[in-house]
């Protein structure tokens, strides 16, 4: 089977890491699997880069749908809360020239596509009868641009007056874009495009949805090698990282320590009011660099892109926090379950998926910092932590190995290519697939 993944980078971020996976893990199967990426930083030669088109008609297309879609954003910059780096136009300045270069597949298969694929340009070129699976790695494709709500939940109307702009026009850009989004998803089949949500929170928002919600959609959580992430001698990374031997030591992994979202700033409120203890340790990890923790012993490592010796920092924790405010499934908390290392981390989105109470760690009170602190304390002292670490480790294994992860896609793709040939697709790979995470709780 021919199957592209497209994604706008191939390496650069989680959703970029995820679909990788996937798209190596058929390869490993014998699947025809690329991807197709507007940002390539990897060496792997069966991802593709497009190329853009050189001629003056071209560059001077690109350069004018850029301004255009700038402009448009510009205008709420004086107004918004926050920066504006994560909310997604459903343009892009390339509309439907990548697909001149698009492999010739029998699925195609989106990712995080922001900044690359044009809405407009991307569905009115593609054919009705091509099968299209569409994973959520964030909620942008059904919003009017944010990558994530912060729970305003407008995006099951029409958005518009969006809080994210500092807007209070229900005609602004986000109800522009909504309305695009409205009228390109309109022409799609209803059978043509399959949803695939990483968690259970994201598929309820997807059903939620005013856009989104008529096409059928899978739980298929992300997978990882369990091989290369899994438990090492923590005195490797300690050593070469500068952690004390006999510290207790508290991880946290991010794309960045500076972005609102994954709640940094809570993990550092939830250490500064701990009683002091020479014996804590923090280690962060990600771009950025963090403010002064004041009596907080701390280790800051700008950014590690190495899966291996990721395991290595994942297995040289004691837990693993993962504050985050609005989440999917994290590839973070994945790869530390992976290493047998315990987790903490706020009741949202798809973090209680990963996270078992007293199982695989412990969940606390979304944005209390006093309960976080409370989750964390307890788990460092808890008496039965080496029980934890292998629950985490089998759970890992019999749940979240790219194997499991491939095998449920290739259901998803041959239930849709069942349907174009006019038979019944079979029944896993149907609507609301979810994988038996009760089963194990």
């Amino acid at each position: 089977m021919r199957i592209t993944h497209i994604n706008t980078y191939d390496c650069n971020g989680g959703a970029a890491r995820a679909a990788h996976r996937l798209h190596d893990g058929l390869r490993k199967i014998g699947q025809e699997s690329r991807m197709f990426v507007l940002d390539k930083a990897g060496t792997d030669p069966s991802v593709i880069r497009y190329v853009l088109e050189k001629d003056i008609l071209s560059r001077v297309r690109r350069t004018v749908r850029k301004e255009v879609i700038r402009r448009a954003l510009d205008s709420y910059r004086a107004s918004a809360p926050s920066e504006l780096k994560f909310f997604a136009d459903d343009r892009t300045p390339y509309g439907k020239d990548p697909w001149s270069e698009l492999p010739d597949s029998d699925v195609i298969q989106l990712h995080w596509v922001s900044g690359f694929v044009d809405y407009q340009g991307f569905f009115s070129a593609l054919p009705k009868e091509k099968p299209l699976v569409w994973t959520m790695h964030g909620m942008e494709a059904f919003t009017g641009g944010c990558y994530y709500d912060s729970d305003c939940g407008k995006f099951t109307g029409q958005c518009g007056a969006c809080p994210q702009l500092g807007s209070t026009s229900e005609t602004d850009l986000t109800r522009q874009i909504w309305l695009r989004k409205r009228k390109i998803f309109g022409m799609v089949a209803t059978e043509q495009l399959h949803i695939v949500s990483p968690s259970r929170w994201l598929r309820d928002e997807v059903k939620r949805s005013s856009l989104f919600s008529r096409f059928p959609c899978s739980v298929i959580p992300n997978g990882l090698d369990t091989q290369v992430f899994s438990p090492k001698d923590p005195r490797v990374a300690r050593e070469k990282f500068g952690i004390p031997l006999n510290a207790r030591a508290i991880l946290f992994l991010a794309d960045g320590v500076h972005i609102p979202r994954k709640g940094f700033h809570l993990l550092v409120e939830a250490l500064a009011g701990a009683e002091p203890d020479s014996n804590t340790f923090l280690v962060s990890v990600g771009p950025g660099f963090p403010p002064d923790l004041g009596h907080i012993p701390h280790r800051h490592i700008q950014t590690i892109s190495d899966d291996e010796l990721l395991s290595h920092i994942y297995s040289a924790a004691d837990v693993f926090v993962l504050p985050s405010l609005q989440e999917n499934l994290p590839n973070t908390a994945l790869e530390a379950i992976a290493c047998g290392t315990p987790v903490v981390g706020f009741a949202v989105g798809g973090i209680p998926d990963i996270v078992r109470p007293g199982v695989t760690g412990l969940l606390a009170k979304p944005a209390d910092a006093a309960d976080l602190r409370r989750a964390v304390i307890e788990v460092l002292g808890h008496s039965n932590r080496a029980e934890m670490a292998k629950n985490c480790r089998r759970i890992a294994t019999e749940e979240y190995g790219v194997e499991t992860q491939v095998r449920r896609h290739m259901e998803v793709y041959e239930g849709l290519l069942e349907n174009r040939r006019g038979r019944k697709p079979s029944q896993s790979a149907g609507d609301e697939a979810v994988y038996p995470v009760e089963e194990i709780r």
